[in-house]
């Protein structure tokens, strides 16, 4: 990756709702616009994303969504409401910061949950969109999240059982994402913290991810579970296989689509489905799983860095 960077420009820009969404840009001011999807829903933006993009080619845009990270107000905080957190919400978020960042027509880069979203905004604004670069590909359909959440048990049965039996038997009879977006709606912060918890573990077992230092803090487990089980239940705001449907919109937009061989998380059909679509897409297995690789641990990121590095030629 690219040495550490930071940001030149940063602030909170009002988007509607009372919501406000942190922004930075690094990288070279008059370089080719790009902005950075995290993932998640709910990760928010680190100092390492920057690292993604050549900062002499690039002015690179990244943010955190709703909810979560250094916008406001967080998910975690008490009365928490979603009702104005949902994909169009953030499709409008970035046609929002790009016309506030004066940029025309952008790169974007997204990673996981990212990709969804990625996947949302170019479909619904293509012409804003210069190329795509879209790892680890999700595109949250229903089929998808009982996939996580039900299924991958055949492979971490022993952790799938704590998952599945620390739901409250009150909550039970509803599907696991159900009960866990309820679970953590109870307004006492025993209660919910501990739902959070248990969420938490699950998701980085199933992606096989270590979890990275920010997640020592309760607060970010509940921003991140509240926003991943809000996002999951709803199948991401969208008709269900809808940015399958649609991948034929973004052709003759350039763009790259990286799978992880190992990734369970998000398995390499849905990213091969979507490149028999949109057919200006290069398809990409790497040796990895959910950002990781046993063999390569510079797999990935690698990956991304030469997807950008041909879209700016």
């Amino acid at each position: 990756m690219y040495p550490p960077i930071e940001p030149h420009d940063s602030g909170l820009h009002d988007v509607g709702d009372g919501h406000q969404i942190y922004w930075e840009t690094c990288g070279n001011r008059a370089g080719r616009p790009a902005i950075f999807l995290h993932g998640g829903p709910g990760g928010g933006c680190s100092a390492g994303h920057r690292r993604f993009f050549d900062p002499d080619v690039y002015r690179a845009v990244l943010f955190d969504q709703r909810g979560c990270g250094r916008s406001r107000p967080l998910v975690s905080e008490p009365r928490a409401d979603l009702s104005a957190n949902t994909t169009a919400h953030l499709i409008s978020d970035i046609e929002t910061l790009r016309r506030h960042l004066g940029i025309e027509r952008w790169t974007v880069l997204g990673g996981s949950w990212g990709t969804t979203l990625g996947l949302a905004y170019a479909q619904a604004h293509p012409d804003r969109v210069a190329g795509l670069v879209l790892g680890l590909v999700t595109t949250c359909t229903r089929r998808e999240v009982e996939w996580m959440t039900y299924d991958m048990r055949r492979l971490y049965p022993r952790e799938w059982e704590r998952f599945a039996t620390a739901v409250p038997a009150s909550l039970r009879h509803l599907p696991l994402v159900d009960a866990y977006a309820t679970w953590l709606a109870d307004p006492d912060p025993l209660v919910h913290q501990l739902a959070a918890d248990e969420w938490s573990a699950w998701d980085h077992t199933q992606s096989g991810l270590k979890p990275a230092k920010k997640y020592d803090d309760p607060a970010v487990r509940l921003q991140f579970a509240r926003l991943v089980t809000h996002y999951w239940r709803h199948a991401a705001f969208l008709d269900d296989g809808q940015l399958q449907r649609d991948a034929d919109r973004l052709n003759g937009i350039a763009g790259t689509l990286i799978a992880g061989a190992q990734d369970m998380s998000c398995p390499p059909d849905i990213p091969w489905e979507l490149s028999r679509r949109w057919t200006t897409a290069e398809f990409e297995i790497i040796d990895a799983g959910h950002g990781k690789s046993r063999t390569d641990p510079d797999a990935f990121p690698t990956a991304v860095i030469n997807a950008l590095n041909r879209l700016a030629r």
